[in-house]
């Protein structure tokens, strides 16, 4: 070969290496991901107060389950970044973090489903996500609507909107019919009235809970968002594990906790760390 046939198969080769090495963008300066890149489905989830960096525990269980239930998608998971602490001032950041991750997400892998999930403090950062943040709270703004199509499902578990009366994630304009909200009803965090144990909180959404949302989350996967989780009832509330006798927590909450918050404030109300009615606080080493 000669010299400048050499030199012609070199630069195309530096050129193809180039190209490889380097992601395509788009005009807004967001890398644009192949096809071969992108995951059918995207699981961002908000862990609990207390617990380490990443998914947390209920979060770890919620992908696993998916993943055995969503046969045959490849799933992917992002941990929303936020600090997670017992004060509660987390929540806004939270939901920033989350918003930022689905527009990233939605347009370098536009076909990719997007899953929203939170638990317990995590729970209340989808909650602004979704544009429901708790009444009286002006915790930060909520996902764009034209962004709402990229969402193909969302689960909250301990969701202190239960309680607050709050509208839940599954009842916002954005994604109704899309969520599911579960509360387990020993849960006193999300669930006012008596037979309540801090081990509801902490222990009882793993692996029952975690495989119910999984169940519908999978069929929206699956089937498409628009179609209705073979084998569920309502989407939002209490949920029910097998043998548990709902007469035991009593009514259903109707005590509007943060209600009475003046709007604008940064931080939980007064009393939000009370313990609800039949709650032994030597139970609690803060809220996970």
């Amino acid at each position: 070969m000669g010299l400048r046939s050499a030199a012609h198969w070199v630069g195309r080769g530096a050129a193809a290496l180039s190209i490889a090495a380097f992601p395509l963008w788009s005009p807004n300066g967001v890398p644009l991901a192949s096809a071969a890149d992108c995951a059918d489905a995207e699981v961002l989830f908000a862990r609990g107060t207390d617990e380490p960096k990443g998914m947390g525990a209920v979060g770890n269980a919620f992908v696993d389950a998916l993943r055995e239930q969503a046969v045959g998608l490849n799933i992917a998971t992002y941990a929303v970044d936020y600090d997670a602490g017992k004060l509660q001032l987390g929540s806004g950041d939270g939901a920033k973090d989350a918003i930022k991750r689905i527009k990233a997400t939605a347009t370098s892998c536009p076909e990719t489903k997007i899953v929203l999930g939170g638990y317990s403090q995590g729970a209340n950062v989808i909650n602004i996500v979704a544009g429901n943040p708790i009444v009286g709270i002006a915790w930060g703004a909520s996902l764009p609507s034209s962004f709402a199509s990229n969402v193909a499902a969302i689960a909250t578990f301990g969701n202190v909107a239960n309680r607050s009366g709050t509208k839940l994630p599954s009842q916002s304009e954005m994604f109704a019919g899309k969520g599911i909200d579960l509360c387990n009803p020993a849960d006193p965090i999300c669930h006012a009235g008596t037979g309540n144990e801090w081990s509801g909180h902490t222990d009882g959404y793993v692996p029952g809970y975690t495989s119910q949302a999984a169940a519908f989350v999978a069929s929206k996967l699956l089937a498409g968002a628009d179609q209705a989780a073979p084998g569920f009832g309502p989407s939002t509330g209490y949920g029910q594990l097998p043998g548990y006798d709902m007469s035991l927590p009593g009514p259903a909450p109707q005590v509007p906790i943060y209600a009475s918050q003046p709007r604008g404030s940064d931080h939980m109300p007064p009393g939000w760390d009370q313990p609800a009615p039949g709650f032994d606080p030597s139970l609690a080493n803060g809220l996970p």
